[in-house]
């Protein structure tokens, strides 16, 4: 039997302003989607230890124009788990296709951020013909896949009881507010979403979704992936947070020169998370981009 979190658990709550929840039953397991507006679609991708509340700041102000469907990855703050999906990064990779094939959307502008901007370049090498237009905020690209502050969390993974007390430890709120956790992704983050990104991880079927993700982590997919972008001839915005310590400035500069078609903007004050930290900033510059090349993409 599916294990799920309790659905009154703060661990499941997610913001009314993703829109409806939908339940997708894919060959992979139980995937939860948020679906808002209508248009031509935008399909959001989240990163490690956090979900689809990722995106609450940002889908109303596009909703209004297109589609917004804000994906539930299992990257450690899901609610259902998925003992028998691929949970590699190009299975997750298969993931977001598989939920952009079950919903029909056909070629989707694809979002993504931090580990999940590194599962949306896989998605593009795989299935081009998905991808309309590519949008990659601050995110794991080439050799810094994961970046190397991040090795404490794969040796956690390779040790049940390191992993049980990485989980333990999140509980708390100050803990939560350490550059070891959420501190330099992000500032202050409001409690029920803060508790949805961090609660999870304490169920043992979500941590071993976890553990397995964490394995998978390897830049030899991201740097595999780098060798199709120049036959990507799409539009792509690199929408990056100038000076982040994570993922350095240098990497959006060597994304906006490998894709042909792509342009470089900075979301000044923010961390990682631009979403969170300046998601006016980030809107503008999507809606921008979305507008400016509308009559350059594939229906």
């Amino acid at each position: 039997m599916t294990h799920t979190i309790s659905p009154e658990s703060p661990a499941a709550w997610r913001d009314p302003a993703l829109g409806v929840r939908r339940e997708l039953a894919l060959p992979q397991g139980q995937l939860s989607v948020f679906d808002s507006g209508s248009g031509d679609p935008i399909v959001f991708v989240h990163g490690l230890l956090v979900n689809a509340n990722l995106w609450r700041k940002v889908v109303p102000s596009l909703s209004g124009e297109y589609r917004c469907i804000a994906i539930d990855l299992p990257f450690g703050s899901h609610t259902t788990a998925m003992p028998d999906a691929d949970l590699s990064a190009p299975g997750l990779a298969q993931l977001v296709i598989a939920a952009i094939e079950e919903l029909d959307l056909g070629p989707v502008t694809l979002v993504g951020n931090d580990s999940g901007g590194a599962v949306s370049q896989l998605v593009v090498a795989a299935r081009p013909d998905l991808v309309a237009r590519l949008v990659l905020t601050s995110c794991d690209t080439y050799e810094n896949f994961p970046p190397p502050f991040f090795d404490y969390i794969g040796l956690a993974a390779r040790t049940p009881a390191a992993l049980t007390a990485l989980g333990l430890s999140l509980r708390s709120r100050v803990i939560r507010r350490l550059p070891i956790a959420y501190g330099w992704l992000a500032g202050p983050i409001e409690r029920p979403v803060s508790d949805s990104y961090a609660l999870p991880v304490n169920s043992k079927a979500i941590r071993e979704d976890v553990r397995r993700v964490i394995g998978g982590l390897d830049s030899k997919y991201t740097l595999e992936a780098a060798k199709t972008f120049a036959d990507f001839e799409n539009p792509v915005l690199i929408a990056w947070s100038a000076g982040d310590r994570f993922f350095p400035d240098r990497y959006a500069e060597r994304l906006a020169a490998d894709f042909p078609h792509a342009r470089l903007d900075w979301i000044r004050d923010s961390r990682t998370f631009s979403a969170e930290d300046q998601p006016g900033q980030l809107t503008a510059a999507i809606k921008a981009f979305l507008a400016s090349t509308a009559a350059e993409t594939p229906r």
